[in-house]
C-alpha cells in the first residue's frame, strides 16, 4: 500500500490554502457592454477582460448595442454558463432592471459599470464616470473657447441612458449663467457619429449664424466637425466633447475639437471586475457604497499630450 511520508503530508497541507484559493478563482466573468463599434466601450470590454484573467477568471464580452431583448438574451446566457459573476453596461435605466433581477435571482452577483439603472439593491455596485462634474468641467472649458454670447446648439446623447440627461443638465449649470449665449437647438444624436454628422447639417441649416456646438460625447461631436468641415465652417464654430476616445484626442491635437472631458472607464472597469472578485471571495465587494462616481478629466491643447494609452491621461 502506498504511504505518504511525513513530509509529503506537510507539504499537501501547507498546499491547500492556495488549492483552496485558485479553485475559487476559477469560473467565467461574464462582461456585457453596449457597443464595441465605438472605441469607448470597446475599452471597457477589453480592460474588464484582462484584469478578469490577470486573476484567474475566464472572461466573454459581449454586446446588447443599445437593445434590452438583446441584453436579456445575453444574461440567459450568461446563466446558462454558469457564470461567477456579471459585469455589465446596462443598455436602458428602466429596461435593465428586469435582466439585472433575473441575474441575482440565479445567484449571480452583478456590476454595473457606466450607465446606472433606477433601482438601487439590485446590482452590488454601479461605477459610474461622475457626468456632472465632468459636464460642468467641460461647460466652461467650452465658454472660454467660443466667449460669453452667441448662438449654440447641443447635441443630445441616448434619452434611454441617464447619462445623457445629467451631462446635459450640467452644461445647463454653467451655461445658464451667461445669458447672451442662446441655445438655438438640441438634437438627440444616440452617441452615434453618423448620426451627429446627419443632426449637424439640419441644424447648420436651420442656424447658419451658430458659434458653437456642445456634444455629450465625442463620436456624436467627430460627426459635427466632419458636417462643419463639409460646411466650410469649422472655423467659425468650436466643438466640444465627452468621452476621451482615441478620434477625439487626434482632434483636440489637430485644432478641430476644442476639448474632451476624459472619462476614467479604463479605471472603473477595472476596479468593477476587482469588486466582483472581492464579492466572490468574501461576499463583499469592499467599498460601502452601491453608486461610486469617478471623477472626469479635462483634455484640451495644453495636456493632450499626457494621453499615453486610449482613456489614460498621465497626470
Amino acid at each position: 500500500m502506498f504511504k505518504l511520508t511525513r513530509r509529503a503530508l506537510l507539504a499537501a497541507a501547507a498546499s491547500l490554502p492556495l488549492m483552496a484559493a485558485a479553485a475559487q478563482a476559477e469560473g467565467l466573468i461574464t462582461i456585457i457592454v453596449n457597443d464595441p463599434a465605438n472605441p469607448y466601450w470597446f475599452t471597457e470590454g477589453e480592460v474588464a477582460k484582462k484584469t478578469a484573467e490577470e486573476l484567474g477568471y475566464t472572461a466573454n464580452v459581449a454586446a446588447h448595442r443599445g437593445d434590452t431583448n438583446t441584453e436579456s438574451t445575453l444574461v440567459d446566457t450568461a446563466i446558462t454558463n454558469k457564470s461567477v459573476a456579471l459585469i455589465m453596461d446596462p443598455a436602458n435605466a428602466d429596461g435593465s432592471v428586469g435582466a439585472v433581477q433575473k441575474a441575482v435571482d440565479a445567484g449571480i452577483p452583478v456590476i454595473l459599470i457606466n450607465a446606472e439603472i433606477n433601482q438601487e439593491g439590485l446590482a452590488k455596485a454601479q461605477l459610474v464616470s461622475n457626468n456632472a462634474q465632468g459636464a460642468a468641467l467641460g461647460a466652461q472649458a467650452w465658454v472660454e473657447a467660443v466667449g460669453d454670447a452667441g448662438n449654440y446648439v447641443e447635441l443630445f446623447g441616448a434619452p434611454s441612458d441617464n447619462n445623457a440627461q445629467t451631462r446635459s443638465n450640467g452644461f445647463e449649470t454653467v451655461l445658464t449663467q451667461y445669458p447672451d449665449l442662446v441655445k438655438v437647438g438640441r438634437e438627440v444624436a444616440n452617441w452615434d457619429r453618423t448620426q451627429g454628422y446627419q443632426k449637424m447639417q439640419s441644424l447648420l441649416q436651420a442656424n447658419p449664424d451658430i458659434i458653437g456646438v456642445i456634444s455629450g460625447n465625442d463620436e456624436m461631436a467627430l460627426g459635427a466637425i466632419a458636417a462643419l468641415k463639409e460646411a466650410g465652417k469649422l472655423e467659425q464654430v468650436k466643438v466640444g466633447g465627452f468621452d476621451g476616445s482615441p478620434d477625439a484626442v487626434e482632434a483636440v491635437k489637430a485644432g478641430e475639437m476644442q476639448y474632451t472631458v476624459l472619462q476614467p472607464v479604463a479605471v472603473f472597469a477595472e476596479e468593477a471586475v476587482r469588486q466582483a472578485d472581492n464579492f466572490i471571495k468574501t461576499g463583499s465587494t469592499g467599498v460601502d457604497t452601491e453608486k461610486q462616481l469617478f471623477d472626469c478629466v479635462l483634455v484640451n491643447a495644453d495636456n493632450v499630450d499626457q494621453i499615453t494609452a486610449p482613456f489614460t491621461l498621465t497626470q
